[in-house]
C-alpha cells in the first residue's frame, strides 16, 4: 500500500511540474521530435496532392492569402462556392487564413475532384513547411489520399454494373 501511495505522489509532482521541465500539467510539443521544414530556395515548400483522376501540383509560401490555380485566380477558376470553401478547409483548421500564398497547377478529372486534389496537396504541403501542424490536419482527414475512383465499364454490360435492358421478345 505504501508503495501504491508513493507511485501516485510520484505521478501527482510530475504532473505539477516538480521534477519535470515542462509547465503545469500541460503536454507539450518536443519541437526537436518534429522533423525539419523542406524549403526551396525560393521560400516555398512543394506538394502533389491527387483525387478521382485529378492530380494537382501545389507551392506554399508565405503571403498575403493570395491562391491562383492554373494561372487564374481560385474565384475565376472554381466558380461555386462549394469548391472554395473545399480548397480553404486546410486553413481553416489549421487557423492559418490568410497567411500563405498558393499556385498551383491541376490537371485531369472534374472541377470536383480537382477542388479536392488541391486541398490534398495543399494539406501536404503545409505540414513540410510547417510540420507541427501535421496532427491538427491529420486527424481532420486532409492528409490521407481519398482513393475512390470510377469503377470500370464491364464487357456485356452497359455500365459499370447496369445491364442492358431485358426484352423476352
Amino acid at each position: 500500500m505504501a508503495e501504491e501511495t508513493k507511485t501516485l505522489e510520484d505521478l501527482k509532482d510530475a504532473l505539477e511540474g516538480g521534477t519535470g521541465g515542462g509547465s503545469a500539467g500541460t503536454p507539450t510539443v518536443d519541437d526537436s521530435a518534429l522533423p525539419e521544414p523542406k524549403i526551396d530556395e525560393h521560400g516555398r515548400a512543394y506538394a502533389t496532392g491527387k483525387r478521382k483522376d485529378a492530380v494537382a501540383r501545389v507551392w506554399v509560401k508565405p503571403g498575403s492569402g493570395r491562391i491562383t490555380v492554373n494561372g487564374r485566380d481560385v474565384e475565376a477558376y472554381f466558380a461555386r462556392p462549394v469548391l472554395r470553401m473545399i480548397i480553404n478547409q486546410p486553413f481553416q483548421v489549421a487557423e492559418r487564413t490568410g497567411q500563405f500564398d498558393v499556385v498551383c497547377t491541376v490537371r485531369g478529372g472534374g472541377l470536383s475532384g480537382q477542388a479536392g486534389a488541391v486541398r490534398h496537396g495543399l494539406s501536404k504541403a503545409l505540414t513540410l513547411y510547417e510540420p507541427g501542424l501535421r496532427g491538427v490536419l491529420k486527424r481532420a482527414g486532409f492528409l490521407t489520399r481519398d482513393s475512390r475512383v470510377v469503377e470500370r465499364k464491364k464487357y456485356g454490360r452497359a455500365k459499370a454494373r447496369r445491364s442492358f435492358q431485358f426484352s423476352k421478345r
